[in-house]
């Protein structure tokens, strides 16, 4: 045990020369990595800086410190860029070259993502037939928030091959409730239920102002559609929830039955 901790001893005054340059290497790029973080952070407050840029930057940086500091300690120790070049090509090679057509599509979609940016980091989307908030876009994956609390990471060649609807963060966006009352309903009595039940919802926009519209005359009723307006893209469902609520609701106070005239005319011959 004694030599064993001689030896050590030995090793470590003969690279103490080593030890102080990794470790002030490490603490040096450290300290400018924090310094350039905290400059995009403050940009981005300032709105100098959006938000998907910020983060691709952050990554950038993270990698880059990553790598100088790992590049500078094996230096240290006589290991050369040429070595880990030809490690990384005899080990590497055959991983590479079957991950390399999906990666670099991939890569090459994130590219396009960034640069076109059909949406944002903060956007809620409707994507795979479910709402989802964007958290990051990568440069292979882009990271979604469904509403049900978990992360999905969707390869970014898929989203290039999918339709996307982007309702953004405090965008205006229209909504649309649909009954079908019988022809015996006056309509504007109808028309005045409908947009009496949309005043009564929290999130509704006065402005534009809430409208109703006849849109198909069935067999045995007439379909109206009151369309509303509403910023509040985080609470979309919730608002959607209420609204058909408070005109259920509001149609019964009316007398005004909305149920399907065409299926009880069946269930009733």
């Amino acid at each position: 045990m004694l030599d064993y901790i001689d030896a050590l001893g030995q090793w470590f005054l003969s690279n103490l020369d080593k030890l102080v340059f990794s470790a002030v290497t490490l603490v040096v790029v450290y300290v400018i990595y924090r310094i350039v973080v905290r400059e995009i952070r403050s940009l981005t407050a300032q709105k100098k800086l959006q938000e998907h840029v910020a983060y691709t930057l952050t990554r950038i940086m993270k990698w880059a410190s990553a790598t100088v500091i790992l590049l500078a300690i094996l230096a240290q120790w006589g290991v050369t860029i040429g070595v880990i070049t030809g490690v990384l090509a005899v080990f590497g090679g055959t991983i590479i070259g079957f991950a390399a057509i999906n990666t670099v599509g991939n890569a090459i979609a994130g590219i396009i993502v960034m640069s076109s940016r059909p949406f944002e980091v903060g956007d809620r989307i409707f994507f795979n037939e479910q709402f989802a908030d964007v958290v990051a876009v990568d440069l292979i994956y882009t990271k979604m928030l469904t509403l049900d609390n978990v992360l999905v990471s969707v390869p970014n060649q898929e989203l290039l091959k999918a339709e996307i609807d982007n309702y953004g963060k405090k965008k205006v966006v229209r909504r649309h409730c649909t009954v079908t009352p019988s022809f015996e309903y006056d309509s504007a009595m109808v028309e005045k239920a409908l947009l009496e039940a949309a005043g009564k919802v929290q999130g509704v926009l006065k402005e534009p102002e809430p409208y109703v519209w006849i849109t198909k005359f069935q067999n045995y009723a007439v379909e109206y559609n009151l369309y509303v307006f509403i910023s509040d893209i985080k609470r979309l469902q919730e608002i959607d929830a209420d609204l058909h609520r408070k005109v259920l609701d509001t149609c019964k106070e009316h007398g005004i039955d909305i149920s399907t005239p065409l299926l009880l005319k069946q269930l009733q011959g």
